[in-house]
């Protein structure tokens, strides 16, 4: 999942990223809201929920929500603010906010708050992905495999390659160009190498090598990778 994270504050904003990423998602950081709407205006980049400060400068979080909104465009909100009277809350959720977090706050509640998001967002996938003889089980950070035996290998899995299997499992049979992936599995701030998902195609070769699975993703020459259902 890809989250992208308004926040001037930058303690604040170090301190969310670090328990997001740790949680497995991918965040992308920015500390106004006109540079926000350019992400978020960006045909490459998928985001699936965006935790926003109300007091921003540029275009202000409520701004930005009042933007979306207006373009009918559905991405879940959670807006962060110090203004916690109840007015300013209706002011925020009836400008299209999903929910509404008070400063100061603990993560442990920022995180239950987006996993309430998701259970709300039809587009969300349940705990446990599954495609044909292969599951992602989010909470363990396990691919699990049944076997021709009919026994769950289970493989350990970095976050990175966690994040490409679900990726590509969510587009099951479609080619995704590399370019495609890095962009969407990538910080935006980050600069990977060119050919950093072929680098890691080839050690998810290899992990499932080492205990006699299939691979079922699959490399399209000159076009990308994608799921494939019969490996």
């Amino acid at each position: 999942m890809r989250i992208l994270l308004v926040e001037d504050e930058t303690d604040l904003g170090l301190a969310i990223k670090k328990v997001l990423v740790s949680e497995k998602y991918v965040v992308d950081w920015v500390t106004d809201g006109s540079q926000a709407w350019d992400y978020l205006d960006n045909q490459w980049t998928d985001y699936t929920v965006a935790v926003v400060d109300w007091l921003l400068p540029g275009l202000s979080g409520l701004g930005l929500c009042q933007k979306l909104r207006a373009q009918g465009n559905s991405l879940p909100i959670l807006m962060l603010t110090a203004l916690g009277e109840p007015e300013n809350r209706v002011e925020g959720l009836d400008a299209g906010a999903d929910d509404y977090l008070t400063k100061p706050f603990v993560m442990a509640e920022l995180l239950a708050r987006l996993r309430a998001l998701q259970r709300r967002s039809p587009q969300f996938q349940p705990q446990i992905l599954t495609m044909g003889n292969f599951s992602l089980d989010p909470g363990n950070n396990l691919l699990i495999v049944m076997t021709s035996a009919h026994q769950h290998q289970k493989i350990n899995l970095t976050i990175k390659e966690f994040q490409i299997f679900q990726y590509l499992m969510q587009n099951p049979g479609q080619i995704i160009a590399g370019s495609k992936i890095r962009q969407q599995l990538w910080d935006l701030d980050e600069e990977p190498m060119s050919n950093v998902v072929a680098a890691q195609m080839r050690l998810i070769r290899r992990k499932l090598a080492q205990y006699n699975c299939p691979c079922p993703i699959e490399t399209v020459p000159g076009q990308g990778y994608r799921f494939n259902l019969s490996p």
